[in-house]
């Protein structure tokens, strides 16, 4: 294994990627991840599908803190990682990406042939008639329904979640579906004890097969539901690179691995592969 942007350079120049990126891709655009160097520690356990839809205070609490927390998703811009990304979408080097994010910041930044694994938080369904709304106009009913609701936001999780005491949403209220009248609201997005659509994850499986290298950006890989497609490169001989900072768990499949920032390496990456320009010299330690 190397820890080299002349190795990762070599790699994505043959083109036939596969992006695989998760939290820390986001961090750049103030979105901090779970695990990574800015992530933050959450106080309070993850929703899990289960409670959310059996359990009515549970619900609401999730509502309270996702309504704050989806106004500072929605702010978030593209970073130069996601723009270099595109970029390599462009000069035909990657085919495609496979994102753990639900932030919607790949599409922005002009990638397309994205495979949003997790969903993704800017659209809301109903559990009962499956129709899907726009998350800005549930917010605005929300609004509406909650006019003087005021919490202060102690930090965001990058499902969009944030940190708020149970005291502050007390009076919170949830709606429900607009078109049913009576449906169970939900982020289209993958909740804890959720499974992600098969038919989804067949796709992510054949982009792999598909692919002569896969390069993984951001993700310490430590959950299954993304490490699975780096572990089925690795049996298949495909090779597989990993992007992040700090370890990960999929670092003994790679045959190259980059600690550093993804916001100096990517651009950098780009440059040299895609720019027509003289390559940039290597980041500090890579």
């Amino acid at each position: 294994m190397t820890n080299s942007l002349d190795a990762l350079t070599s790699l994505v120049a043959g083109g036939q990627v596969v992006v695989l990126s998760g939290a820390g891709l986001s961090t750049e655009s103030g979105i901090p991840d779970y695990r990574g160097p800015s992530g933050v520690a959450r106080r309070h356990t993850p929703m899990t599908f289960q409670a959310f839809t059996r359990d009515p205070l549970a619900r609401r609490r999730y509502w309270a803190r996702s309504h704050l927390g989806w106004r500072l998703i929605a702010r978030a811009a593209p970073n130069d990682g996601h723009r270099a990304v595109a970029r390599l979408q462009r000069a035909g080097l990657v085919d495609a990406v496979i994102t753990q994010n639900v932030d919607g910041l790949h599409g922005a930044a002009g990638s397309d042939r994205v495979v949003e694994l997790h969903g993704r938080l800017d659209e809301v369904v109903c559990l009962d008639c499956g129709n899907l709304t726009s998350r800005e106009e549930v917010d605005r009913r929300l609004r509406e329904a909650n006019p003087d609701f005021v919490a202060r936001v102690a930090a965001v999780n990058p499902d969009g979640d944030v940190d708020l005491p149970d005291e502050q949403v007390a009076g919170f209220r949830p709606v429900d579906c607009g078109i049913c009248g009576t449906g169970m609201l939900k982020p289209d997005v993958v909740f804890f004890g959720e499974t992600v659509p098969p038919q989804r994850v067949a796709r992510c499986f054949a982009l792999v097969e598909q692919a002569r290298a896969v390069v993984v950006l951001g993700s310490s890989l430590t959950v299954m539901s993304g490490r699975r497609f780096v572990i089925r490169a690795a049996k298949r001989g495909i090779a597989v690179a990993i992007v992040n900072q700090g370890p990960t768990r999929g670092d003994g499949y790679a045959t190259v691995c980059v600690d550093a920032p993804l916001g100096t390496v990517l651009p950098a990456l780009a440059e040299r592969v895609a720019g027509g320009a003289a390559p940039l010299a290597a980041p500090a330690g890579v």
